[in-house]
């Protein structure tokens, strides 16, 4: 090695993240190779990875896993500076808000399928507002609302049960 390389060491918690995102990163091209029914909606499988993450290790980790998931996601499925990279991006960064917000909130009330379910209407906002804002400079694109919203519900509330079921395995 030359004197000028710099030596990058790994932390446990650096090797932790790389995991949960490598999961992640499995559930996001699986998921591109399922034919959706209706362009634009996916169960979001990945996002069961972010919410475990979160409930174990805080929304840090989870905003990290999140984020490479969707780098290293567009890259393996063809997608990198795409459209569609863009739309992952800004949903994930509008979902990772709201989850800031929402793990802040009593514990008793807010749980892994609340927290699911608010994420996925973030991120199909954030979508819509920048695809309203970008690819479809008209006001059309909000009839795509109540569809939408629907499949987010839908969605919200399984990814949501199956993070709290493996949660509630580990204990």
């Amino acid at each position: 090695m030359t004197p000028s390389a710099i030596e990058l060491t790994a932390t446990p918690d650096d090797r932790r993240i790389a995991r949960y995102a490598a999961a992640a990163i499995a559930l996001t091209v699986a998921e591109a190779a399922i034919p959706s029914p209706l362009p634009g909606v996916k169960p979001g499988l990945a996002n069961i990875v972010v919410l475990v993450v979160l409930v174990r290790h805080g929304w840090s980790d989870a905003a990290w896993v999140s984020l490479l998931r969707v780098l290293a996601g567009s890259l393996l499925v063809g997608q990198f500076l795409a459209p569609g990279f863009f739309l992952g991006l800004t949903g994930a960064l509008a979902s990772l808000a709201v989850l800031a917000a929402s793990s802040r909130l009593p514990k008793r009330f807010f749980g892994p399928v609340s927290h699911s379910v608010l994420a996925a209407f973030a991120h199909i906002g954030g979508q819509l507002a920048l695809a309203r804002l970008w690819l479809v400079p008209h006001d059309g694109v909000f009839y795509l609302v109540p569809i939408f919203a629907a499949t987010a519900l839908g969605f919200g509330i399984v990814n949501g049960l199956i993070a709290a079921r493996l949660l509630e395995e580990e204990k």
